[in-house]
């Protein structure tokens, strides 16, 4: 009895706590319901933002063209219209413009030099939406006609050149239609709904809960038993961890059905990011509810961690809109992390070397705050 881990203990802990999670009909439609209406409100109508700033890639190589790509099409309207910048770094705009609009703001078009993969890639994640192209002395725009933000950007582009000395016809211009997966709005949005509900699920399934237990004096009587106060948080996760991979499946599989989505990446990677997530805001879910036995306090704490996160990680729009001087510090958020990570898997095809990094560091997050949380638990 006196065993550090007592598997037959956990085990009754953890079918006892699934067992009172699915019992309420809340967590169904919460959990499984709520979020495939979410995806499938936005996927099918994505509502534009406000105008800001564009980013627009010019591509200076396209593999699938027989003919050789030629940005002097393009760059001959940007020199003699646009803001020329000298660039510091990879990720620096090389010219702007901008279009001065005082009831609506200003819509601002940043312009970057690129090839075809980095410029694809780029789209993938949100970052541009737009890819500006020349061949044989016209003008192509390659964009997810599905997406209402990169058609905007495509007429208000096409509005603004077709003003200028480089084009006199119509015709000299041409569509380009993106439609390959991962390039849509819905391969971007899918992810991110499945990382902010492991995050939900987590932080008010767990926090909350213990929370609850201990304000109406639930955790008090426990400690009259032989349970251990680690068994029991290791339950609570394990549970939660259950539920967020039925909800995450069940969303996955709504979108593969509905919108065709599919993972590019590899898989086993997929499930190790999915669960360094899970043990990320779960340990953050555990330090948070440890000592507060205050409802009030406990949402107040609980609202603090996902509020900023879901709306700066990227979940519905890309996180390159926000200050540049933001981003950096945007890209550490946990949820950001395993966003970005998972979207990649998703729609950049990538595997274990490309999310190795996120992995170990959500993971080393989640047992360092699950240990402080243990340190520090209270039962009363």
């Amino acid at each position: 009895m006196n065993s550090l881990f007592r598997f037959n203990q956990l085990w009754q802990l953890t079918v006892a706590l699934f067992r009172e999670l699915i019992r309420e009909p809340g967590v169904l439609f919460w959990g499984i319901v709520f979020p495939i209406l979410m995806s499938l409100g936005l996927g099918l109508a994505f509502t534009k933002k406000s105008d800001v700033i564009r980013k627009v890639a010019i591509v200076s190589n396209i593999e699938e063209s027989a003919t050789r790509s030629d940005t002097t099409t393009v760059t001959e309207f940007l020199q003699k219209n646009c803001e020329k910048n000298l660039p510091e770094g990879k990720e620096s705009w090389q010219w702007k413009y901008t279009i001065n609009d005082g009831k609506l703001g200003n819509s601002i078009f940043l312009f970057y030099n690129m090839e075809w993969d980095e410029a694809m890639r780029l789209l993938k994640r949100g970052t541009i939406n737009v890819l500006l192209s020349g061949v044989n002395g016209q003008i192509e725009y390659h964009f997810d006609p599905l997406n209402s933000d990169a058609e905007l950007t495509y007429l208000k582009l096409s509005n603004i050149i077709g003003k200028g000395t480089l084009l006199e016809k119509k015709n000299y211009s041409e569509i380009k239609p993106l439609t390959v997966k991962g390039t849509r709005y819905i391969d971007f949005l899918v992810p991110g709904l499945i990382t902010m509900g492991v995050m939900m699920s987590s932080m008010w399934g767990i926090s909350y809960g213990i929370i609850e237990k201990r304000s109406k004096k639930l955790l008090r009587r426990l400690v009259a038993t032989p349970m251990k106060k680690s068994h029991f948080l290791i339950a609570l996760i394990t549970v939660r961890l259950a539920m967020n991979f039925i909800e995450s499946l069940a969303l996955f599989l709504f979108a593969l059905f509905a919108f065709k989505l599919t993972i590019q990446g590899d898989i086993s990677a997929l499930i190790l990011m999915f669960l360094a997530g899970n043990i990320a805001f779960a340990g953050i879910a555990v330090f948070v509810s440890s000592h507060t036995s205050n409802t009030e306090v406990g949402n107040g704490l609980i609202n603090f961690v996902v509020f900023p996160m879901m709306v700066l990680s990227g979940i519905f729009f890309s996180y390159q809109n926000f200050p540049e001087w933001s981003i950096p510090v945007i890209k550490n958020l946990p949820l950001t992390m395993m966003t970005d990570g998972i979207r990649s898997i998703f729609n950049e095809g990538a595997g274990y070397h490309e999310v190795a990094i996120p992995i170990l560091i959500l993971t080393v997050m989640g047992i360092v705050f699950f240990s402080a949380g243990l340190k520090i638990f209270k039962w009363h």
